[in-house]
């Protein structure tokens, strides 16, 4: 078990990195608006880790995790930069019913977002374990500073910071296998402003835009399975349902529901295996449905004009459910360094018809590549972790579909890195 002290000092820093979570803006994630992966270390192996746990956050990606670690903790802090834009091309046609854009380039401000995390896993017996992790799952931003929607007063955007709580129970139903439910806390922040030119088509115009933040709240679970079939070779899986959130009161104009903005259910697999004693690769499949969230996965036509913003059936972003694949390395040729490199794909969650919502949320990117290494501090049980992750520039192209046909196309464009640093005891 881990020393009064230790547990102190942990529980200070949860609390510290709570208030930082639920008052740090964040921007888009990775695979939409999900993060990549959690722990340093699952995020330079590409996010592939249900079968293979690395530290105490492994236990958010597969709660089963938690009876094959140790006790300790992890605390990490991330700096994640994305680089989004919109370009409009073609003149607005004037024709009366059209929603024409000012024509030219714009770049979303707010370039970087502190993202940090922590956890702590707890031994019970040999064969149970207790794991409790505070991460910031993902979201969204968008800063522009222009009138991109006429009558936005020069500045538009969106801001959508999620945390998540999970107190996950683990317990080895036979000597390498193990079952894990987590309980989750979740919790949004989200503030819209320059989207007062749809205000025609709201069925709340005072709760539209502009109110400032507001907050919701949600409760869920998720549960896993963790296998060894061999000493060499291990699968896991994780299913969590959605997540039922409490409703946007300010912005009961815009998200569809009078408000609500729920967590897509998410599954995923995977395994590890280890062809010499040095070397471990894993692989993981995710599927995120965000057609579970009518906000994001409701298109913008024709319910735009079948159903007022934030009307039951109103308009959303009109995202698709995702698959996403990732494959990771890690290497460890002795006792001080452990080195890791990965690759995630994923399937593009925004039809090229979505693009005139997707302005605001503009969470095209399909590929990530990450590295890093872990470095152990003397002959002691911390080790002090890395990860770098790249995601090149990815574009979706479409027709403005509220203008005249071929009048004028909207591209947007998005590319991310990240860079995070954390200490572990225990792993």
């Amino acid at each position: 078990m881990i020393g009064n002290r230790s547990t102190s000092l942990l529980a200070t820093s949860i609390a510290f990195l709570a208030i930082t979570i639920l008052l740090t803006s964040t921007a888009f994630a990775t695979t939409g608006y999900f993060s990549l992966g959690q722990g340093t270390g699952n995020i330079a192996m590409g996010g592939a880790g249900v079968a293979f746990p690395l530290e105490s956050l492994s236990a958010t990606y597969n709660p089963a995790s938690a009876a094959f670690l140790p006790a300790g903790y992890s605390v990490g802090i991330a700096l994640f930069s994305p680089d989004r834009s919109y370009t409009v091309t073609g003149k607005p046609s004037g024709f009366p019913g059209t929603f024409g854009l000012t024509p030219g380039k714009v770049t979303s401000k707010s370039k970087y977002f502190p993202m940090p995390s922590v956890g702590m896993n707890f031994r019970l017996d040999n064969a149970s374990a207790v794991n409790i992790s505070l991460v910031s799952h993902g979201g969204m931003n968008t800063d522009y500073r222009t009138d991109t929607f006429y009558g936005s007063g020069g500045h538009t955007g969106v801001d959508l910071a999620q945390a998540f709580v999970y107190v996950a129970y683990s317990r080895k139903i036979a000597e390498k296998h193990s079952l894990g439910v987590s309980g989750i806390v979740a919790y949004q922040r989200f503030k819209a402003t320059g989207l007062q030119a749809f205000s025609p088509f709201s069925s709340n115009p005072a709760h539209l835009t502009n109110n400032g933040y507001d907050s919701s709240h949600g409760f869920g679970f998720k549960v896993g399975y963790l296998g060894y079939i061999t000493p060499d070779l291990s699968i896991g899986a994780s299913y969590a349902p959605k997540i039922t959130m409490s409703r946007f009161k300010k912005y009961s104009g815009l998200f569809a529901e009078g408000g609500k903005f729920d967590v897509p259910s998410v599954v995923a697999v995977g395994l590890a295996y280890s062809p010499v004693k040095t070397l471990t690769i894993a692989s993981d499949y995710k599927r995120i449905h965000y057609t579970d969230a009518h906000s994001v996965g409701n298109p913008l036509l024709p319910n735009l004009m079948t159903a007022l913003l934030g009307a039951d059936g109103g308009a959303g972003f009109g995202w698709r459910d995702i698959n996403v694949y990732k494959i990771g390395m890690q290497y460890q040729p002795g006792h001080d360094w452990i080195w890791r490199l990965g690759f995630s794909t994923n399937d593009q969650p925004i039809p090229d018809s979505e693009v005139l919502f997707n302005i605001l949320a503009p969470g095209v990117i399909e590929h990530h590549y990450t590295a890093g290494f872990s470095k152990v501090l003397g002959g002691s049980r911390a080790r002090v972790n890395f990860a770098v992750m790249y995601a090149p520039t990815a574009t979706v192209r479409g027709a403005n579909p509220l203008e005249a046909p071929g009048q004028q196309r909207i591209d947007l464009k998005l590319g991310e890195w990240q860079a995070e640093v954390s200490y572990s005891v225990g792993f």
